[in-house]
């Protein structure tokens, strides 16, 4: 016996009993169709956190304004000194490990342009912020540096701003108010999308520090220009843990903090948590696959089962075949075949299965899911594998029987 005569004879066999069949490959189905789809929920959070921390930027550290203990009682982060524009420039300046630090503060404020009106968050900073964000310009310019020193009214605007504000006009040279302080946009942000909590970061309006200070926040001439964060840039290839103790370090002296107490800052590493987050995915991308991996081998168990009743349903016609010449690795060939063959049949139509669950958890559930040839690679080649495994058993079983024995088999 030939393989495409084994073949069609392991064909003919299964369709001869197509709904134990289709029973038998009901755990493949299954098993394959749950690992496709966790492999894919699981791809898609870990291509999430990776444009995360694209849209962060690389390198990245936060520096924050921390509480102050006092006799026992936690006082708040406003009780401290806080953070100033000087500090960053010292962070800047003295920690050769850093690229850029960009004293940054935030607000928000309701935008009006013409007859539309938009509420958005306002940042006051400098040009290093874009440079510690990797964040290009899609059109327009950055600051210059008498904007930035003298307060002038001049504003770079998200993509998610120029569309609310100006529709399909270019933005650029345009002007708005900003809490009725008017502002000319010179620059337009690339498209950065939502970042780890969902927030839409080119919902955003970037003006000079001095004009945040002076004109939208309203600060006299003679305050301290305090800053509500310091984004913190490490030049490449830079250990981030050397410069985080540079950092903290530094900023212990320029807060004149005594030995033992508590910083008044907190140093943040937003790739740390980032990859962190990755790691996470990923383990959990696992754990769900392993879990959906259990249906494959409950599966394959089924298959073996039904290959044993096979077997000895069949026997007194395994006889007739090996005493008309056929071979034991015939019979063999022929009752691994049906076990593959089931195997197979039940991962196309898990594959199948296994695309419209990726479809439906990523329209209804709102999940970002990414289904790669790999996936589909892994979990057929995985149910060939449970069917050769499984089906090895009993089809060995069927090639060792007696032709005398099998023929008076009742």
């Amino acid at each position: 016996m030939n393989f495409m005569a084994a073949l069609r004879s392991a064909w003919r066999a299964l369709a001869s009993n197509a709904l134990r069949s289709m029973l038998t490959m009901l755990g493949i189905i299954i098993g394959v169709a749950a690992v496709i789809t966790m492999i894919a929920v699981g791809a898609g959070a870990t291509e999430r956190v990776q444009e995360q921390m694209k849209g962060l930027g690389s390198n990245i550290m936060l520096v924050i304004p921390g509480s102050v203990t006092s006799g026992g009682v936690r006082l708040g982060a406003q009780a401290s000194q806080g953070l100033t524009e000087e500090d960053a420039q010292a962070i800047a300046l003295e920690v050769p490990e850093v690229q850029v630090a960009a004293p940054t503060s935030r607000t928000s404020a309701q935008l009006v342009a013409g007859n539309t009106n938009w509420a958005s968050s306002v940042y006051g900073t400098t040009n290093d912020y874009l440079e510690a964000r990797d964040w290009p310009l899609a059109s327009g310019r950055l600051f210059e540096a008498s904007e930035i020193q003298g307060s002038a009214k001049v504003a770079i605007i998200g993509q998610t701003v120029a569309r609310e504000l100006f529709g399909d006009l270019d933005p650029v040279d345009q002007t708005m108010r900003i809490k009725n302080v008017p502002v000319t946009v010179v620059g337009l942000l690339a498209r950065k999308g939502q970042n780890s909590m969902g927030q839409d970061q080119d919902d955003t309006v970037i003006v000079p520090i001095s004009t945040y200070r002076n004109r939208i926040q309203g600060g006299g001439g003679g305050r301290l220009k305090r800053v509500g964060s310091i984004n913190v840039k490490v030049i490449e290839g830079q250990s981030m843990k050397v410069a985080e103790d540079s950092i903290k370090e530094l900023l212990r002296q320029r807060k004149r903090v005594q030995p033992g107490a508590d910083d008044p800052f907190t140093v943040r590493n937003l790739t740390e948590i980032l990859q962190a987050q990755e790691a996470s995915s990923q383990v959990m991308t696992l754990l769900l696959s392993a879990v959906a991996g259990v249906s494959l081998i409950v599966g394959g168990i089924g298959i073996m089962n039904i290959m044993l009743v096979s077997v000895t349903e069949r026997t007194r016609e395994i006889g007739l075949r090996m005493a008309v010449g056929a071979r034991g690795r015939d019979i063999l060939t022929q009752f691994l075949i049906e076990a593959v063959t089931l195997s197979l049949i039940g991962g196309a139509i898990g594959v199948l299965l296994g695309a419209i669950a990726t479809w439906a958890v990523g329209q209804f559930a709102g999940w970002q899911v990414s289904m790669t040839l790999n996936s589909i690679v892994l979990a057929a080649g995985f149910s060939a594998l449970v069917g050769v495994f499984f089906g090895f058993y009993p089809a060995k079983r069927a090639s060792k029987l007696l032709p005398i024995q099998a023929l008076r088999h009742e």
